[in-house]
């Protein structure tokens, strides 16, 4: 059976988007910026991003 290497790299590319959009949802912010992995640099700097500023759902507990 041939299988097409798109086809191999967007289930990859599918599978790493839903762990990532749960995470952001459950971090205060909205699902899509997840997507932001598959832009190249942008994705290296919006980790640090998240990982040190104040996430919206903190804000209420301060």
């Amino acid at each position: 059976m041939y299988s097409h290497p798109l086809f191999g790299g967007l289930l990859a590319g599918i599978l790493a988007v839903i762990p990532v959009w749960k995470i952001v949802s459950k971090a205060g912010y909205h699902g899509a910026w997840s997507l932001l992995i598959f832009v190249p640099l942008v994705n290296f700097i919006m980790m640090y991003v998240f990982a040190f500023s104040q996430w919206p759902m903190e804000r209420g507990r301060s």
